[in-house]
């Protein structure tokens, strides 16, 4: 007789097959700044279009809220993965913003999604709440066969990682990876650390557990794409990216160049020469 945990995990092994496409990469876009930008960004406005693009280009994944998921579904692509954001900042223009969980794995069960996200924030007096969100919500996505993708990263993501490397530090990025690989996490998202080795050492902290590169604040074309195929020479399967993707002149053109440097493993010169290209054909 099949037990409930051999069934769980046959869950999980099914979602990750869609959230890890065959080539053992993700490409995955974020879509749930709405509710931890400090602003508004506009360009989230047409959530839809915003979705349509970034399927068009090869996101495999996309990661939003529940309450976006309701608008934008017909956008998505038979093959393409939801990936439900379970936390947000309460404050996120605080330097050391308190993480509240805002939906449940029942949920994302219910609307579909192939994963759930956490957003994983160290120091000061909300860290132990923290840890104990983060091993509870991977104890309830270990019961439902829910892989969880836990976001290890400076404490806020509206700043330079060149600023937020200076202000916490390499270890603080370290000892985030290695704590959500430790609480269960079947993915890690983690920030730029500055350079491809100070990565490659951030994969060996999740000590075999699947590495996926942030976009973080946004970036020109050339730099974004030579991080990505940084991160991925040095053991990262993919990238999770927000600014850089809907708030590009062609977020279908920025996918598809981002998905040809981790998927087919282009040059990051290569892929930025053609993602020019494109954009001078597209321009009237």
């Amino acid at each position: 007789m099949t037990t409930a945990s051999a069934t769980t995990s046959v869950g999980t092994a099914m979602r990750l097959k869609r959230v890890i496409d065959p080539a053992g990469v993700s490409v995955i876009c974020a879509l749930d700044h709405g509710m931890t930008s400090p602003t508004f960004l506009e360009p989230l406005a047409d959530i839809g279009a915003r979705t349509a693009e970034v399927v068009a280009g090869g996101a495999n994944v996309i990661m939003m809220s529940k309450g976006m998921i309701r608008l934008a579904e017909p956008a998505f692509a038979p093959t393409t993965s939801l990936a439900l954001l379970l936390s947000a900042s309460a404050n996120p223009a605080d330097p050391a913003p308190e993480i509240v969980q805002i939906a449940q794995v029942e949920e994302a069960a219910r609307l579909g999604a192939d994963a759930v996200v956490l957003f994983t924030a160290l120091g000061g007096e909300t860290e132990a709440g923290m840890l104990r969100t983060l091993a509870g919500i991977g104890a309830e996505c270990a019961a439902m066969g829910m892989p969880l993708i836990a976001e290890a990263e400076f404490p806020t993501t509206y700043a330079a990682v060149e600023q937020l490397k200076e202000q916490y530090g390499f270890e603080y990025l370290r000892r985030n990876v290695r704590l959500c690989a430790e609480l269960g996490a079947d993915i890690v998202k983690t920030n730029w650390p500055g350079d491809g080795d100070a990565f490659a050492r951030l994969v060996e902290a999740a000590a075999g557990i699947p590495l996926v590169l942030a976009g973080g604040s946004r970036l020109g074309d050339r730099e974004l794409l030579a991080r990505m195929e940084a991160a991925t020479a040095a053991g990262g399967i993919g990238c999770s990216v927000g600014r850089n993707i809907f708030m590009h002149r062609s977020p279908e053109a920025i996918t598809r160049a981002l998905s040809r440097v981790i998927r087919e493993r282009w040059s990051a010169d290569k892929a930025y020469d053609e993602l020019q290209d494109r954009a001078q054909e597209d321009t009237p």
